[in-house]
């Protein structure tokens, strides 16, 4: 049996699920005008530069395994607490998209952004914070005056 490194393991999945998104799950499903005028406002520009930079990471990974003297150990015990995170991020999930329509999309992602970095325990709680007002703020600047995409607005607080 091939004693795989964690790195490749990882960089296999990682590659394989950016070639299904480029060549399946994009293609079939996500929709886009012929006639967009700029190439980053293309609903399949985005899609597909994270499929790129999936594969790109995945790429990354398998050459760091190939230079890597740790082996894969099936043996190893769960990470713990792994499923307890995994159930808890489901629900920070769940609630971004419940509070989507009530909060708007940049303030609920500030809570979800701030949420994650607590669930994850952030070795920087206050530079978290800090980047989860600033990111979504900013995004939304950018894409609500200069590129001219509306952004879902909440019920409550209405940005400029």
């Amino acid at each position: 049996m091939i004693k795989l490194h964690r790195q490749s393991v990882m960089g296999i999945f990682a590659a394989g699920l950016g070639g299904i998104l480029s060549f399946i799950a994009i293609p079939r499903w996500v929709a886009t005008p012929a006639n967009v005028p700029n190439i980053v406002l293309s609903p399949l520009f985005w899609p597909y530069t994270l499929a790129g930079l999936c594969v790109l990471a995945g790429l990354g990974l398998i050459w760091v395994g190939l230079h890597s003297n740790e082996r894969f150990n099936e043996d190893e015990g769960e990470v713990s607490g792994a499923f307890a995170r995994v159930f808890f991020f489901s629900l920070i999930a769940i609630a971004y998209v419940w509070a989507l329509p009530v909060l708007g999309m940049v303030w609920a992602s500030v809570l979800a952004f701030a949420a994650t970095a607590f669930l994850l325990k952030s070795d920087y709680p206050k530079l978290a914070l800090v980047c989860a007002v600033l990111f979504p703020v900013v995004l939304y600047g950018f894409f609500a005056h200069v590129a001219g995409v509306a952004i879902p607005q909440g019920e409550f607080v209405r940005l400029p």
